[in-house]
């Protein structure tokens, strides 16, 4: 080889092994070693793509942070934050790296901000691994044993991942807990937690600030926990309890591949979604606590917290958010109000231009936690005691004297009709009251009748007039549908005071219009649509009648402001009739045939009769509405598309139907009316049995009436037994056969099988016979192996319109 071709071939293998060595030094992309760190726009993918680790910022927010979320998702979901309460300004200068065998995030000024914080160590064996279940782990790839150094699992921020042990450990007797964040832009920890009870019970509980327990879960009976009895109708989450030697832990796994989270929102509530691809968007299985008033503190402090309001949360008189940004961008409350004027304090009487405060009355009222009690013996001598007392911010009084120092948290405002609220007087800076002369109107004697009269037609005028302005700004459409000014609707409904009930399309209110027609008015909530469409939808929904239908009457749309105005039915809900409410009649038999009937007759219309087929995608009896004659309505229909949203999403919001969705929901497969059919099948078993399809026994075994209803058709027994006791087996058996053996085939798992709506009507009509369906492959495996079924599920909220 003569000297030329020796250099090039010794140029070659110098290449080669340098290729070599570079190719072997290169980390994995799902790893963070000594010779790879993460900085700027780089991120670490777990092998099988399922978590990103890197870089994120949230919202609008201007800061940066070390997050994991799911790679695969369009939107943008984050699990897992390192430096929740430290963030960076500048992403390319700062590094997350291997340093002394920990795992560290260095800040733009190279300074630590985070760490593993395990015990020093230089070894260059190290390496951070991100896994496909969403575990960022630690450890030294040196040691042949598995178990890791460090793990993310051990130290979750706001989420609970499948997979993930979640309790106590017994080594440290620390417990894990779940910390919101503070906002949606901010992931610094809030002010709720979730973690196993702190006293020893196998329950979790959350709090606010670590020291108030508002929610409890119950102790776990080994399928479920006590208060928790939804979670046994279902076959999508296996939830497991296991202690040994280093603690005690819940751990759950999901079927079908299904994407699950369960995380604590910043709101207080702790929420269980799963990822519907083909709506792209997070449904909601199940949230407690139910309502955002029962949250403590949810509106902050000073705050009121309404279930009538649209937005739940107002501020008390002579207060204003904290921050406009929170209350009005982020929907979050937890800031509360302050002050629009400052105390004067113990200034009794006017000093300069000072006046002394003064106390509001807040009547009707949910008093806030915590009082001091003063020994007194009458309203004005406990006034007297918080006037004098500058830290004191109000006070109440009911036989005994009650005072308040400092914030008042969790004050909720009840019903007009309920008779537990309490009055509470606010104490205020003499400011934010008005003038007595100006708010008193003083009729002294009147002399001689012609004043009388006079003042007399000056009130007819006055009322006369505004009636007529009224009546001015509502207009009629050529289609008839009226077009209400907000205005009106807000006189109508008395400031929106008497709510009615509410779900995800938004809030129900009852109203009396000016020619004395009692109306029901529905807030939407989440309209992302313009003037235009908005307008040409409703007026596709005015234009379905049906006698099973709820009549449209009207709406309103004044910029964000949208609304729709329908009859009012003074019967209200099915629901109220078959679970609820313990004074009313209950329905017999031809009734109940009567509403089961008519609401088919009302859901063939929608599939079958309108020039564009309309799937509800919410049937359950909240939706089912009642007249003076019990004649049934279905409600709420055409809304998923009215709110701007695909049908198939229509879900993300709503509450409380979890038990009356189809498995195509689950599966991703598109949504017919077939998906309506189960829902409508799973509601006639309630209407049989007058109670909620799942209960659980004394003995904390699960009972779900589907299956026993099947089992009982299947084997030829006694139909009777399965009818509401409190009817005392009067009903027609033909009847009640009939309907046993509809419910049976609308909720076959395969939709094929299941019937349409207009043969379900010819059938309850006696037109076409119906045989015995074989028993559903779910309700199957529910009766072999219940403890595998765990579904979370909640049917409180209810869309009523009387």
């Amino acid at each position: 080889m003569d000297a030329k071709n020796k250099s090039w071939f010794m140029l070659s293998c110098l290449f080669m092994c340098f290729s070599l060595k570079s190719h072997f030094s290169v980390a994995a992309p799902d790893t963070i070693s000594a010779n790879k760190s993460l900085s700027g726009d780089q991120t670490v993918v777990s092998e099988g793509g399922i978590f990103e680790l890197g870089f994120f910022k949230p919202g609008n927010s201007s800061n940066y942070y070390i997050g994991m979320w799911y790679k695969k998702l369009s939107e943008q979901t984050v699990v897992w934050v390192a430096n929740r309460d430290k963030p960076v300004s500048d992403r390319y200068s700062s590094v997350l790296r291997i340093s002394d065998g920990n795992l560290v995030l260095f800040n733009e000024s190279k300074m630590p901000i985070w760490s593993t914080s395990l015990n020093s160590t230089s070894t260059t064996s190290v390496k951070a691994v991100l896994l496909d279940e969403g575990n960022l782990v630690l450890r030294n790839w040196a040691d042949n044993s598995l178990m890791p150094l460090w793990q993310s699992f051990d130290h979750p921020t706001h989420t609970w991942l499948p997979g993930m042990k979640f309790g106590k450990n017994k080594r440290t007797k620390a417990n894990q807990i779940l910390t919101s964040w503070k906002n949606k832009e901010d992931p610094a920890p809030g002010l709720f937690s979730l973690e196993i009870d702190p006293d020893g019970s196998d329950q979790y509980v959350i709090m606010w600030n670590r020291s108030e327990l508002y929610w409890n879960s119950g102790i776990w009976t080994g399928i479920n926990f006590a208060n928790i009895p939804e979670m046994i109708s279902h076959h999508m989450f296996d939830f497991n309890y296991s202690s040994d030697e280093n603690g005690s832990y819940f751990v759950y796994s999901v079927t079908n591949s299904m994407i699950s989270r369960f995380f604590i929102d910043s709101s207080g509530q702790i929420m269980q979604l799963y990822w519907l691809e083909s709506a792209k968007a997070w449904f909601q299985f199940w949230s407690q606590p139910r309502q955002p008033c029962d949250v403590y503190a949810y509106c902050g402090p000073f705050g009121n917290c309404n279930e009538g309001n649209q937005s739940f949360c107002t501020c008390l008189s002579g207060f204003r958010p904290k921050s406009e940004h929170d209350w009005n961008f982020l929907q979050h409350y937890s800031g509360g109000c302050v002050r629009k004027t400052q105390l004067e304090c113990g200034h009794r009487n006017t000093v300069g231009n000072r006046k002394a405060d003064k106390f509001l009355e807040n009547p009707n009222m949910l008093l806030p936690k915590h009082p001091q009690s003063v020994a007194v013996s009458s309203i004005k001598e406990c006034e007297t005691t918080c006037f004098r007392n500058c830290s004191c911010t109000a006070y109440a009084y009911e036989n005994e004297c009650s005072i308040w120092v400092g914030n008042l948290f969790n004050l909720q405002q009840h019903a007009p009709d309920d008779t537990n609220g309490k009055t509470i007087y606010v104490k205020l800076a003499a400011s934010e009251f008005s003038s007595p002369n100006n708010k008193r109107i003083i009729i002294g004697s009147v002399v001689g009748s012609g004043v009388f009269v006079v003042l007399l037609g000056l009130f007819v005028f006055v009322y006369l007039r505004k009636k007529k302005s009224t009546m001015r700004t509502t207009k009629e459409m050529e289609d008839s549908l009226m077009a209400f000014a907000y205005k009106d609707l807000q006189s109508a409904t008395k400031n929106f005071s008497e709510r009615l009930g509410g779900g995800g399309f938004g809030s129900v209110f009852k109203g009396v219009l000016p020619n004395s027609s009692v109306i029901a008015v529905k807030k939407l909530q989440s309209i992302n649509q313009g003037e235009k469409q908005f307008r040409a939808e409703v007026s596709t929904i005015g234009s379905i009648q049906h006698v099973n239908l709820v009549r449209l009457r009207g709406f309103c749309s004044e910029g964000a402001r949208k609304l729709l105005v329908y009859d009012y039915m003074p019967n209200g809900s099915l629901d109220s009739h078959l679970f609820h409410e313990k004074d009313s009649k209950v329905p017999d038999w031809k009734t109940r045939y009567k509403i089961v009937l008519g609401t088919a007759r009302g859901l063939a219309y929608l599939h079958e009769k309108c020039r564009d087929c309309i799937i509800h995608c919410d049937i359950k009896p909240e939706n089912i509405l009642l007249d003076a004659e019990f004649c049934p309505k279905v409600a709420d229909f055409g809304l998923a598309k009215l709110v701007g949203r695909e049908f198939s999403r229509v879900l993300t919001t709503i509450r409380g139907t979890r038990g009356y969705l189809a498995p195509e929901w689950i599966s991703g497969v598109a949504i017919t009316v077939k998906a309506d059919v189960y829902s409508y099948g799973m509601m006639l078993f309630e209407v049989i049995s007058g109670r909620r399809n799942f209960e659980q026994s004394g003995d904390g075994k699960a009972n779900f009436f589907p299956t026993w209803v099947a089992s009982q058709m299947t084997e030829g027994g006694n139909v009777l037994s399965l009818l509401d006791s409190r009817l005392e087996g009067k009903a027609d058996v033909e009847e009640l056969s009939r309907i046993c053996k509809v419910a049976c085939w609308c909720i076959q798992d395969d939709e094929t099988r299941r019937p349409s709506m207009g043969q379900v009507v010819q059938i309850l009509e006696g037109v076409l016979e119906v045989t015995q369906s074989p028993i559903p492959r779910s309700l199957q495996v529910f009766d072999n192996k219940p403890e595998h079924l765990i579904f979370f599920t909640d049917s409180s909220s209810r869309h009523s319109l009387h």
